[in-house]
């Protein structure tokens, strides 16, 4: 019989509305007790993929806001490098004594290999797009329009003039960060900082680029098209790659963007989940006597019946008139909830009508 598997918070002991430090210190606690180099207690091996897997989700603001909204099935398709690509779990756990002498425990442990080190990618970059409730009906391609810092074009990203090229800092020797030590009896302590005369760049401009004044980065207005599934749930994240942040560094790769998708309002419906709920009037003499109604659904209008003697509120569901089941087959269903309008102002027929309705009650 397969194991159920536990929900990630769980795992970790952490409450849902743990922030990242939380989180991290966690996974660092419970890392300190399950790391194989540590326990060798057969079932170490496995609870430390457990919490590595847990963290990989939660620590990922993209990935953790998808499984808030979906559980499991929010990473089911992920493959190893999808939950582990972006952690640099040695720089996690540094100062726990945890590794095989030098070797990342990594590099074999979830089957895959590290990201090679190389100079820090650019941020990524989070967007909430507005979709009408067609197209989470019928999905399609979604026109997406920001703003971010990408490479200049003129210098290649260098930030110095065509025709020259930037020099080392002297400061930093070209690798844009300063070290710093100081001892204190027999221990010597090191901080490192980046660079203040380069600012991290590792170089200098003389002679700047005049579309960038030397940053090597232009602010720039974009227009990509992402694809959005039929039926996609609010929260949805869409990665764009390469659309984020330029790197901080010429050559490096830029971030990503990160497409939320958010439902907008409609005045007609309200969505919950795949299921729609609409208020439908119902005049007095309808619902004592019932009628049909032809009422607008979100992709034609539909006939419905409503029962003689209905009250304030009452429900009638209309199976499969929702919207499509992200994630599974089918749709969900259009809720009508009946809100019996009493009139106002009587016509001077209307309330001989209703006077002599009421000395029929009365008797």
């Amino acid at each position: 019989m397969t194991e159920a598997r536990r929900d990630y918070y769980e795992v970790l002991g952490v409450t849902r509305d743990a922030d990242a430090k939380a989180v991290k210190d966690a996974f660092r606690d419970l890392a300190k007790k399950w790391h194989p180099d540590r326990n060798k207690a057969t079932e170490a091996e496995a609870k430390f993929k457990e919490i590595a897997e847990a963290y990989a989700v939660l620590s990922d603001p993209a990935k953790r806001r998808q499984y808030d909204m979906r559980g499991f099935a929010a990473t089911d398709g992920f493959s190893q490098e999808d939950l582990y690509g972006g952690l640099d779990f040695d720089d996690i756990l540094s100062g726990l004594g945890l590794g095989f002498g030098g070797r990342s425990f990594f590099d074999g442990f979830f089957g895959r290999r590290r990201r090679p080190a190389g100079p820090p990618r650019g941020a990524d970059v989070e967007l909430v797009v507005p979709i009408s409730l067609k197209r989470v009906l019928e999905g399609g391609m979604e026109p997406v329009r920001f703003r971010r810092a990408k490479p200049c074009t003129a210098c290649n990203g260098s930030g110095a003039k065509a025709g020259t090229t930037p020099k080392a800092c002297a400061e930093c020797q070209g690798t844009g960060k300063k070290t710093h030590s100081a001892s204190r009896g027999h221990t010597l302590f090191q901080s490192i900082s980046v660079c203040e005369s380069c600012h991290g760049r590792g170089q200098l401009v003389e002679h700047p680029c005049e579309s960038c004044a030397g940053h090597g980065q232009v602010i720039a207005h974009e227009e990509v098209k992402v694809r959005v599934p039929p039926g996609a749930p609010d929260g949805l994240v869409l990665r764009v790659a390469g659309h984020g942040m330029a790197a901080p560094v010429p050559g490096a790769q830029s971030g990503d963007l990160l497409v939320v998708l958010q439902t907008e309002p409609d005045t007609r419906f309200e969505r919950r989940g795949c299921d729609l709920f609409k208020a439908q009037g119902l005049s007095v003499s309808d619902a004592a006597l019932g009628t049909t109604l032809d009422v607008e659904g979100l992709d034609g209008h539909v006939k419905v019946t409503v029962p003689e003697g209905t009250q304030q509120d009452t429900v009638l569901r209309l199976t499969g008139k929702g919207l499509p089941d992200f994630g599974a087959e089918g749709r969900g269903d259009l809720y009508l909830v009946l809100r019996i309008e009493v009139p106002k102002q009587l016509t001077p027929e209307e309330r001989t009508l209703f006077e002599g309705l009421r000395k029929l009650e009365r008797k």
